[in-house]
C-alpha cells in the first residue's frame, strides 16, 4: 500500500508523462490543445480522464445543479450518437443519462473504461497511455464536428 502522499507523487508523475506524450498532438483543428485539462468551451460538459488504481476511464461528463440543462446537453448527445459511434469506430461506450459523481452531484455521462490496469504498476502506463490517447483523439476528432450543436443549450 501506498500512503496517499507516495500515491499523489505516482499519480502526478503519469499525469505529467501522459501530458507529455501527448503535447506535440495538434487538436483535430491543427491547435495546440492541454490534453490532461481538456477544455470543450461549453459551460457544463467536461472530458474527465482517470488513471486509478484497478483500472482507467475515459468519460464526457455533464455536470450542473439544472436538471433541465442536464437533460438538454445528455439529449444533444444522443442527437449526435450516430457521430459519436462512428468516429468511435464502433466501441460500446456506457451511457448513463443519471448517475453521481465521486463529490455526490448528480450528473449525465458517457465512459469508457479499461479494467485490470493501475496506475501504480509503471509497467502498465504505455497501456492506459495508449487507451486514454487514442480516445482522447477521437473524442476530440468527434468534439470539433459538433461542438456547434451544444453551445446554443
Amino acid at each position: 500500500m501506498y500512503t496517499k502522499e507516495e500515491a499523489s507523487v505516482i499519480r502526478q508523475a503519469f499525469w505529467t508523462a501522459y501530458g507529455k506524450y501527448m503535447q506535440p498532438i495538434p487538436s483535430a483543428v491543427g491547435e495546440k490543445v492541454n490534453w490532461v485539462n481538456y477544455k470543450t468551451g461549453v459551460k457544463n460538459v467536461f472530458f474527465k480522464l482517470r488513471a486509478e488504481r484497478k483500472s482507467a476511464f475515459i468519460a464526457i461528463v455533464i455536470s450542473t445543479k439544472d436538471p433541465e440543462r442536464k437533460e438538454a446537453l445528455y439529449h444533444q448527445f444522443e442527437l449526435m450518437k450516430p457521430i459519436f459511434d462512428e468516429v468511435m469506430e464502433g466501441e460500446e461506450w456506457e451511457w448513463l443519462p443519471e448517475a453521481i459523481d465521486e463529490s455526490d452531484t448528480d450528473i449525465a455521462t458517457i465512459v469508457f473504461e479499461l479494467e485490470d490496469v493501475s496506475v501504480f504498476r509503471k509497467s502498465d502506463w504505455p497501456d492506459i497511455i495508449s487507451f486514454l490517447k487514442e480516445r482522447m483523439i477521437k473524442l476530440d476528432r468527434f468534439w470539433s464536428e459538433t461542438k456547434d450543436f451544444f453551445e446554443t443549450i
